[in-house]
């Protein structure tokens, strides 16, 4: 029994490592071509995998997508789990600042975890309702945190400006940087990654902040 049982553990483990391989190679794929060009055929032919072996894996490409979108959020959450407590204790502005350098230098190593984001979004907004969904649940919370940052800001600590929706403003700064991604990827022969997000991130902070 514990031979079968050992046996049993290592074929998960496999499988595990199989699905992370799977979901990284889907990641570059789907950043590069988009989702509606990159068939479940030429995915299985970049990993050297039988198209039955994916199938078996994800049985359609809703399938992975969904999983890889939970994958990315759940590796995004983590390079936040260090600097939660001290963000409580850093002014809205900090505040701000933190949560948006953490975010680039997430993506500074990781760029195509941001345009798959922005191009599954772009794409699945009118062609699958749970891929669409599932997007919108994920980049949710990530604009629901700065909006509370910015509303932190607007109504206890008075740095930022009360003339501009708290909501409406973080969807904004948000969208600005998922399309800064792509925009740098796509001139990336004459701007760089850094000053180019670095300079977003000034406009956007000075741009909330009260005047004194």
């Amino acid at each position: 029994m514990r031979k079968e049982a050992a046996k049993r553990e290592i074929k998960q483990e496999r499988a595990a490592r199989t699905r992370l391989e799977i979901m990284e190679a889907a990641i570059m794929l789907f950043a590069r071509r988009g989702i509606l060009a990159t068939t479940m055929a030429e995915l299985a032919k970049a990993i050297r995998m039988t198209p039955g072996a994916l199938y078996w894996h994800f049985p359609t490409k809703e399938d992975l997508l969904l999983a890889t979108i939970e994958e990315l959020h759940e590796r995004y959450l983590k390079e936040f789990e260090e600097i939660l407590g001290q963000l409580r204790k850093m002014s809205a502005r900090e505040q701000f600042e933190g949560f948006y350098e953490r975010t680039l230098q997430f993506l500074r190593y990781h760029r195509e975890y941001g345009i798959f984001f922005a191009m599954v979004s772009a794409e699945s907004a009118y062609t699958n309702d749970r891929v669409a969904e599932a997007i919108r649940e994920k980049l949710g919370i990530y604009v629901a945190a700065l909006e509370n940052i910015i509303r932190y800001g607007q109504t206890k600590t008075k740095e930022f400006r009360t003339d501009m929706d708290a909501h409406v403003t973080a969807h904004t700064i948000f969208g600005s940087f998922m399309g800064a991604l792509l925009n740098q990827n796509l001139f990336r022969d004459s701007v760089s990654y850094d000053p180019m997000l670095t300079t977003l991130e000034r406009l956007a902070a000075d741009g909330i902040t009260t005047k004194t």
